[in-house]
């Protein structure tokens, strides 16, 4: 019976494998050869933040595909330093195609929301009072040929920094390091942004 029940375990295994397959990631950065990342910008002065989402978003990319370079730049480098604040995507992949001889270059903006209170008084008279933060990320692949964006994701993530709820004139208080919640989200928002270049398991 012990045989039996295994054989038909390992058959009803075998058969959900079965029904799926592997589908290769969406974008593959090998036939680029060699691709420029430059550090995204932010438009709050947290530059630590946006340092963190794009650290996070070349270890990502690196850890999903082979067969390619990933060349880091950050905005003091030689190919950028001259050109002004402010500058968009594209003129930024545009120059360091120029410099580094790259054919694509990444570029992209986190935008990072403050703490922001939520919440209201229900009918029952229980207050329920939430802070949340939230950021976006948009990141680009453009071809520092045409200065066409060849492939776009973004992504929007919020995390809880701390709770206050009353019910029946009883507190009850939760809270969250600031700094912590916004590290879980940008996380968050790489893991999404960067979907495209993992491969993925359909059902057939």
């Amino acid at each position: 019976m012990q045989s039996a029940l295994a054989l038909c375990g390992m058959l009803a295994i075998s058969g959900c494998a079965a029904r799926y397959a592997q589908v290769p990631a969406r974008l593959a950065l090998a036939p680029y050869g060699r691709v420029a990342l430059i550090t995204f910008s932010s438009e709050r002065a947290n530059g630590t933040l946006s340092t963190l989402a794009t650290q996070q978003f070349a270890e990502a990319v690196l850890a999903s595909q082979t067969g390619f370079e990933l060349l880091e730049l950050s905005p003091v480098d030689s190919s950028l330093r001259h050109l002004p604040t402010g500058t968009d995507g594209t003129a930024l992949a545009q120059a360091v195609g120029r410099d580094k001889k790259v054919p694509a270059v990444f570029v992209g903006q986190l935008t990072v929301s403050g703490v922001k209170p939520r919440g209201g008084l229900s009918a029952q008279g229980t207050v329920n009072l939430r802070a949340a933060v939230s950021a976006e990320l948009t990141v680009r692949l453009v071809s520092t040929q045409t200065g066409g964006t060849m492939w776009r994701s973004s992504s929007v993530a919020n995390r809880t920094v701390g709770q206050v709820a009353i019910t029946d004139r009883l507190p009850s208080v939760a809270v969250r390091d600031p700094n912590e919640a916004y590290g879980a989200v940008v996380r968050d928002l790489v893991i999404d942004v960067t979907r495209d270049f993992r491969p993925t398991r359909v059902r057939q």
